[in-house]
């Protein structure tokens, strides 16, 4: 069986494909999928850009309105799940989440350099083939804070036009 791939077109910047491993965490692949099926993410935007560690997006508008849509269990081994041993190198594509580990929903990251301390504490899924220039125009945007309770947010909005499923 062929692991799903997916593409993320963003805005002005170009495309990145990722391959996703429902192998390492199955609910979390198959609500990703389900969601950009829907067109979930087209026009949300990456809210949340910190270079030379993630992007983040996948839960807000570019009027930084939250998106939300239902949570899933927590596929990773500091929650009870074994199967997932993907580590946080550059290029994997994981699930953010509040500091219940069982809250993941829409929003997703991208590493753009490794940070193994994330290993095992979120759930990865899927990684990049391709568009690895993208992922670092993007860590590359200037950031700022939005309100006080909001940093690292770009300057001028990231926006995911859309993520598509190419293959399942």
């Amino acid at each position: 069986m062929n692991n799903p791939i997916i593409e993320i077109k963003v805005k002005n910047l170009g495309t990145m494909t990722a391959e996703l491993y429902p192998e390492k965490a199955p609910k979390t692949v198959a609500n990703f999928v389900k969601l950009a099926e829907e067109g979930f993410f087209d026009g949300l935007i990456f809210h949340r850009v910190i270079k030379g560690f993630m992007i983040q997006g996948g839960g807000y508008n570019e009027a930084m309105e939250n998106k939300e849509t239902d949570s899933i269990k927590g596929e990773f081994k500091a929650n009870g799940f074994m199967g997932n041993d993907l580590k946080h190198t550059r290029g994997v594509l994981s699930m953010a989440r509040t500091s219940d580990p069982d809250s993941a929903s829409s929003q997703f990251f991208v590493m753009h350099m490794d940070a193994p301390h994330l290993d095992a504490q979120y759930a990865g899924f899927g990684k990049l083939t391709d568009g690895f220039d993208v992922l670092d125009a993007i860590a590359s945007v200037k950031t700022g804070s939005y309100g006080w309770y909001m940093q690292d947010v770009p300057k001028e909005p990231v926006v995911i036009e859309t993520i598509n499923v190419i293959s399942k």
